[in-house]
């Protein structure tokens, strides 16, 4: 495959449904008990599922295959003869962000069915390969803020369309199934309950992208079924673990939330409220090869191997999210942080540092042309993820990347607290003794079984502050006690519960330390 057939793959998330695949999706579909009037497959591709359609749903009065790349139509239009049906298989040449959808569908009569694979890519993996296969610019998701413009504005390409697909099934009876990542499957889940749709059933089933399409990430058929009938309305949903599987997990929406456990979710539902301490991100700065440093025996050198001389002022020491999440020891790694809180002057280095504002000048135009537009406005050399929280010497900290609920305790090197990068969340506090009483909650069973039934571990970034700010961990009355008893002799926190801290060592707690931390627990 040469780079322009490359590029017009991703562009258009070229990834051909196997015909076996799709004819076992059809069976599936048949045996749920869909049988539609009409198909639609708007992104038909080289027709896998219109051929499946053909042969499974033998009561279907016609099958309408859309499809921009019209030598796939002839491809299609070449294996049709070999369909005994074929006479009602309608196909035709459309750009799908450019097609009077509503029009066409208004004029259709009877249940449908909208069946396919559209395409894998977000919008970010087009702007980065200059691709146009895209709806027009808009906040589809009415997303405000720093989420607007920091990089949660991305979204898959999928996601718009099957939102497209919604409008669809207004007042109109029928089914949308579709091949989709699993993460896009939720959010367009939440997004028809936020919308009120009329779903009365939906399911996930769970497909083994990388043996079907080479692509190593998450996917599913997702299946939605709309009614007329308000009183069938339910928006909870059933995950199969594979196509031959009729047993699955219930999953559902609660207090506004997407449920991945609901029987786990609500024997710990008193917990639902909000944390006592917000969970933070760590420092923002897109200028890892400037910002971030790396003690060596030649000295100080930043991210392009230079020896650099600054004053240790405004070094933090460092760990990075994978150090949090593989439990790592601190690797002499530090963070240059301008500024104690967000819009604070970065004109103050200049005095107090000259050797470290001597450095930020001779990066000046790296550090400006940062592309997030947060740094717009803003001071030279600004970061974020500062404020009084981001000094306080002891940490609680966990990386949103692991595919695991581990709290790590960080204690403070060379009397300095320890910052973290942004793949990492954390609490901070003034006293070792604090800290231990928050991480005895945050392990204990109810708050893990709590927080467990909110993740969805295939997502990219499956902890999320969302997520942890939503556990009010005042409400636990008792740490594990059980593990209490075994810090007391010897009087050392396991490692189970105590990682090795950034020195390597275990961190000890003293006795009467541990007996105020049972203490106030129980006071709780």
């Amino acid at each position: 495959m040469n780079n322009n057939q490359q590029k017009k793959r991703i562009e258009f998330g070229d990834f051909q449904t196997p015909d076996s695949l799709a004819l076992d999706i059809c069976k599936r579909l048949f045996d749920f008990g869909i049988q539609p009037d009409i198909v639609i497959e708007p992104t038909c591709g080289k027709g896998a599922f219109v051929a499946a359609a053909d042969k499974i749903f033998p009561s279907v009065q016609k099958i309408m295959g859309f499809e921009i790349n019209n030598s796939y139509l002839d491809m299609l239009r070449r294996r049709l003869p070999a369909s005994l049906n074929s006479s009602r298989i309608e196909l035709e040449e459309v750009d799908f962000f450019n097609f009077e959808w509503g029009k066409k569908i208004s004029t259709l009569n009877g249940s449908v069915l909208v069946l396919g694979n559209f395409p894998w890519v977000t919008n970010s993996a087009q702007g980065v390969i200059g691709g146009n296969n895209l709806p027009k610019k808009s906040n589809f998701l009415n997303q405000r803020g720093f989420d607007a413009i920091s990089g949660k504005s991305n979204f898959d390409i999928s996601e718009w369309m099957l939102l497209e697909v919604f409008h669809w099934f207004k007042n109109r009876v029928g089914d949308i199934a579709m091949l989709v990542k699993t993460s896009v499957a939720r959010k367009v889940l939440a997004q028809a309950k936020k919308q009120n749709l009329a779903i009365w059933n939906s399911f996930l089933v769970a497909i083994d992208a990388k043996q079907h399409f080479g692509a190593s990430v998450d996917a599913c058929l997702l299946v939605i079924r709309f009614t007329n009938e308000s009183e069938k309305i339910n928006y909870d949903y059933t995950i199969f673990k594979n196509i031959d599987c009729f047993q699955g997990q219930r999953v559902g929406h609660r207090m506004g939330l997407t449920i991945g456990n609901i029987d786990s979710f609500t024997k710990h539902s008193s917990l639902v409220g909000k944390s006592p301490q917000k969970w933070r991100s760590g420092i923002k700065h897109d200028a890892a090869a400037i910002m971030e440093f790396t003690r060596t025996e030649r000295g100080l050198e930043n991210g392009l191997k230079e020896v650099v001389l600054m004053e240790d002022k405004y070094l933090f020491p460092l760990l990075k999210g994978s150090d949090v999440g593989s439990e790592k020891e601190w690797r002499k790694k530090y963070v240059l942080v301008t500024q104690k809180f967000v819009g604070e002057s970065t004109d103050l280095i200049r005095e107090s540092a000259p050797l470290t504002w001597n450095y930020l000048l001779q990066y000046r135009d790296y550090l400006s042309s940062r592309g997030s537009i947060i740094y717009e406005k803003q001071p030279q050399f600004s970061i974020f993820g500062v404020g009084d929280y981001a000094f306080r010497p002891w940490r609680i900290a966990i990386c949103a990347l692991y595919k695991k609920l581990h709290f790590r305790l960080v204690e403070p090197i060379d009397g300095k607290p320890v910052m973290f990068d942004d793949t990492v969340y954390y609490l901070s506090f003034d006293t070792k003794v604090e800290a231990a009483h928050v991480l005895c909650k945050l392990n204990s069973q109810q708050a893990i079984d709590f927080l467990s039934s909110l993740i969805f571990w295939d997502e990219k970034r499956p902890i999320k502050t969302s997520i942890l700010n939503m556990l009010d961990w005042s409400r636990l009355n008792t740490i594990n006690l059980a593990v209490a008893k075994n810090v007391i002799q010897p009087i050392e926190f396991p490692h189970s519960l105590f990682p090795l801290d950034i020195q390597g060592i275990k961190p000890h707690i003293s006795k009467t330390e541990l007996l105020n931390c049972i203490h106030e627990s129980r006071k709780a």
